[in-house]
């Protein structure tokens, strides 16, 4: 009997099947969620000129400590433009640029002014410099600010549009068809009282998941268990960049998918992995198109999607590393000997840390609902303890 595939060789096979997406340039507002083509450089300063971080007056430090003669103001927008020379000052707020000749600048609350001249009362600035935001402090034009397959979020598009980029150069967004196979399966809130038939959740379920990556889902549905329908999807699904299939991918007498592939021209590259659940997924290639065969029961094709398919979408969205990221974190309850595969539980926080969830049979669905987080343990693990450190990845979807 072939040896099961270890999940991180699978994941790393099933990765290097995948090509990124060509480029694409969007306006920086629409490119929220990509992950960027090319590193991105500065086109200006950071800030652009020495500026003011506290309402005050600029002097020379040197004329220390005063008393000084005001000679203008400088406000944000609207800078004084001139010399400070000899005991002068500049009345300045913050964010304003600071005056040619003032390098310090003296708090509001440190003096006394009648207008026309200010005299330190505090302790003052103690140092040449003290409030000033210098030029290029946070970044100058020309440094290189995001590398390629960054992952543009808020943060990160506020970077770029302060450092003097409207637009961004990104990935497209990968095509993933998606097939759902099995006679049983009914339409959501369809034959609810039907012991013979289950509703279709994975499919949704599944687009629900994908919903914060960028990935452009076409859903072809439920197929029957039929050799001929699933040819005909198939034949419309070869177009997309992933089909994904969900259920079927077995060797049953009911299992067709990949009867229906291999008929197709498909290259089954793996099937099987040391994974619990998911050890029926398979992997391969139809066409320009990754084919990824996820198992049919519920917590199977979730975990077997967290762990293989969205990785697959950022590898082809241009992710510089696709995941999954595992974090530590301490148990809370003791957990038995694994056996010869991978078990990712579906778990939750507590006060002690991180503890599996009841109901751990792929089937089950309600532990799947309430958990927070995937509790990975390695295959032949000894039993593990209260206090001790184990991985984890965080669920948000």
């Amino acid at each position: 009997m072939t040896a099961l595939l270890p999940v991180d060789d699978a994941r790393e096979r099933l990765l290097s099947l995948a090509a990124q997406c060509d480029e694409e340039t969007l306006a920086i507002g629409n490119a929220d969620g990509r992950w960027l083509a090319r590193p991105v450089r500065a086109r200006r300063s950071q800030p652009p000129a020495d500026l003011s971080a506290m309402d005050g007056y600029a002097i020379r430090f040197a004329d220390m400590p005063g008393p000084w003669r005001v000679i203008g103001e400088s406000a944000a927008g609207r800078p004084f433009g001139k010399t400070v020379g000899q005991k002068e000052t500049v009345r300045i707020f913050t964010g304003a640029q600071m005056p040619e000749g003032a390098d310090t600048v003296l708090v509001q609350e440190d003096t006394d002014s009648d207008g026309a001249q200010v005299r330190l009362t505090g302790e003052g600035p103690g140092e040449p410099g003290r409030h000033v935001r210098a030029l290029g402090g946070d970044f100058s034009k020309g440094d290189a600010i995001l590398p390629a397959g960054s992952f543009l979020n808020s943060r990160r598009i506020g970077l770029m549009i302060s450092a003097g980029h409207d637009d961004a150069v990104v990935r497209q967004r990968p095509k993933l068809a998606l097939i759902s196979t099995g006679d049983e399966l009914a339409l959501p809130g369809k034959a609810v009282d039907d012991p013979a038939v289950i509703p279709a959740s994975n499919g949704p379920a599944l687009i629900a998941q994908l919903a914060h990556l960028p990935v452009q889902i076409s859903d072809h549905g439920i197929v029957a268990d039929d050799l001929e329908a699933l040819a005909k999807v198939l034949e419309r699904a070869r177009k997309a960049d992933i089909i994904v299939t969900i259920g079927g991918a077995s060797v049953g007498d009911h299992d067709l998918v990949q009867k229906a592939l291999r008929a197709a021209g498909a290259r089954i590259d793996f099937w099987r992995i040391a994974m619990k659940p998911g050890k029926p997924l398979m992997a391969g290639t139809l066409g320009k198109a990754v084919v990824l065969g996820l198992p049919g029961n519920p917590a199977s094709a979730y975990v077997t999607a967290k762990l293989f398919l969205e990785p697959l979408i950022a590898k082809m969205g241009g992710a510089a590393d696709p995941g999954p990221a595992f974090v530590p974190a301490m148990l809370a309850s003791s957990l038995p000997a694994t056996g010869d595969r991978e078990e990712y539980l579906r778990g939750h926080w507590t006060d002690g840390g991180v503890s599996p969830l009841d109901g751990q049979q792929s089937s089950l669905i309600r532990a799947l609902a309430d958990a927070e987080l995937l509790i990975r343990r390695s295959a032949a693990a000894s039993e593990a303890r209260p206090g001790d450190h184990i991985e984890i990845l965080g669920l948000t979807s």
